[in-house]
């Protein structure tokens, strides 16, 4: 650690108790303020050394956060006025140049044939580290409602994992533990995804040099609290601080989380090119920028991961005033062999392997049912075609969000990798993929059927009560949704109101037919009393029926109800 740094934590270490308000710092920085309840051993991650290092970040950083999202507002405005994403002109010399490659695989991220994905509760954590994956995606994003308890105990839960200490009894009284030491060949090794840049903190807030005050980045608080209490702990385990970066929209945001990994382990005294970051290519505009993505974080990248459903998500939401041309059919149809989402695959491929990084396939969201042996059947049916084509298209591993995936998804690439441990040596020279074939959306179709209107409606509305319940990661007919295929749920109905989009069966989909539809929905929902399905319903309202489209539910719900 630098010396000045050190210095100042060590003076904020000394008799300084954390309570809940303003942290003290010296006159001339900024400050921190927890503004939410502290609950049993919040003190032991929101300690004042922690919350020193948040301050630093934000200090730092919070400002070009703002700059890259007021960015994403005009690329907004230009995709509806009609300007397609297209590759950056500015940048084919950094396409062009065939010398550079990414840093790869760290320690422990060599063999990353299936990773399990799931939120951070103690009972989740527990089951992903005793699954026998290779990989445990540890999610503060999409798979966790960001309630104030869940983004404090997450903490501790990733605390508690790597220091052999995490454990949970169940109200029923059936205790959970990790059955082999973090580390060691029995677990997976951890990568953290924090919150995207669009999320707030609003249980922490900031107070720049000016003395203004603003919530806090979401992304900085999940990265920062991780980083701090855990890099070097991670980095004597044999692996180290391993993030996924969700939600980017291009280079420039990935250069700033770039710019975060160099300041973070040169204030922890920690050598650069430790962290190791895989970013997820979900949204449209990402998708034209993937060898600039890999380029700005080189030395700190292991890989691409295809996230498929934030990013049919990104092509609605872009282009969703476009037209009948970018109108999308049923959610079921749009499957990972459609024209466009081919491309997109193919092209993620291509580029991971010829810059010498990871490639990782999406996840399907298809779950076995354990008290239903034919649903069961059928999901692995499901995930063995899916991940059979991830394997043989040259993928160097993939997710599930479910234990009982694991062996169906790890016996496909076992089939294709033998002794291998990743494909990079498949490099998809035959692989050129155009503008135009990545937003070749007509050639699917744009058949929408009133099955398809009730399964959105049901599946929002569904999924967004657990979110406001806490949980993030809901199993609804059989399928794993999360924030994600809630988004495209109810993108795909604002869409097809507007575009005054017909079902096949002749029905015209405008705000008083789903009105109808939401209200026959509701009816049927399971009221316990404890629920929140009537705020589920205003907020689905809001996010599907208003005239203007906000770009994420969860912006909004987040503010008014967690």
């Amino acid at each position: 650690m630098n010396t000045t740094a050190a210095s100042t934590l060590s003076e904020l270490s000394t008799g300084t108790r954390l309570t809940t308000g303003s942290i003290p710092f010296p006159s001339h920085k900024p400050r921190i303020e927890v503004t939410g309840d502290l609950g049993p051993r919040y003190d032991e991650i929101l300690t004042p050394d922690a919350l020193r290092f948040l301050a630093e970040l934000h200090d730092r950083f919070a400002g070009t956060r703002h700059d890259l999202l007021a960015a994403r507002l005009q690329t907004r405005v230009d995709a509806a006025n009609g300007r397609d994403p297209h590759f950056l002109p500015e940048t084919a010399h950094i396409r062009d140049d065939s010398s550079w490659r990414v840093a790869g695989a760290g320690p422990g991220l060599r063999d990353r044939r299936v990773e399990i994905t799931g939120p951070t509760d103690r009972k989740m954590a527990v089951n992903a580290l005793n699954s026998g994956a290779k990989v445990w995606l540890a999610d503060q994003e999409d798979a966790t409602s960001p309630t104030w308890a869940n983004v404090v105990e997450g903490q501790l839960t990733l605390f508690d994992a790597l220091r052999g200490q995490l454990s949970f009894t169940s109200p029923e009284g059936k205790e959970y533990r990790v059955e082999s030491p973090i580390g060691g060949s029995g677990t997976p090794t951890i990568v953290m995804r924090p919150r995207g840049w669009h999320l707030v903190e609003k249980h922490i807030r900031f107070h720049d040099r000016a003395g203004r005050g603003m919530s806090a980045s979401g992304s900085l608080v999940d990265f920062g609290l991780y980083f701090f209490h855990n890099a070097r702990m991670l980095i004597d385990q044999g692996s180290g601080p391993y993030f996924y970066l969700p939600k980017l929209e291009g280079r420039r945001e990935a250069r700033l989380w770039n710019d975060i990994f160099v300041f973070s382990q040169d204030f922890l005294g920690i050598p650069r090119g430790t962290v190791r970051a895989t970013v997820l290519i979900e949204t449209i505009q990402a998708a034209f920028q993937m060898e600039e993505i890999l380029y700005e974080l080189r030395e700190h990248c292991a890989g691409l991961n295809a996230g498929r459903w934030d990013y049919i998500f990104s092509i609605v939401k872009t282009f969703r005033s476009r037209g009948r041309r970018f109108v999308l059919p049923d959610r079921k149809r749009i499957t990972m062999t459609v024209p466009f989402m081919r491309a997109y695959t193919e092209l993620l491929v291509a580029t991971c392997h010829r810059r010498g990084a990871y490639a990782i396939g999406g996840m399907s969201a298809f779950i076995p049912n354990r008290r239903n042996p034919e649903v069961t059947a059928q999901a692995l049916a499901q995930v063995a075609a899916d991940k059979r084509r991830e394997a043989s298209d040259g993928f160097d591993g993939t997710w599930v969000a479910h234990p009982d995936l694991i062996p169906t998804a790890l016996a496909e690439f076992d089939a294709v990798f033998g002794d291998r441990g990743d494909q990079l040596d498949r490099l998809r020279d035959d692989v050129h993929v155009t503008a135009e074939q990545l937003l070749d959306i007509p050639s699917i179709g744009g058949r929408v059927t009133e099955a398809g209107v009730y399964d959105n409606v049901s599946i929002a509305v569904r999924y967004i009560e657990s979110w406001l319940r806490g949980v993030g990661a809901a199993a609804i007919d059989n399928l794993m949704e999360d924030a994600a295929t809630a988004e495209i749920s109810r993108s795909q109905l604002w869409q097809w109101v507007h575009d005054n989009a017909v079902t096949a069966e002749g029905r015209r989909v405008d705000e008083a037919w789903v009105e109808s539809v939401l209200q026959d929905v509701a009816a049927g929902l399971p009221r316990t009393g404890a629920d929140r399905f009537d705020d589920a319903i205003e907020v689905f309202r809001l996010v599907a029926l208003e005239p203007e489209f906000p770009t994420f539910l969860t912006i909004g719900a987040y503010a008014r109800f967690l």
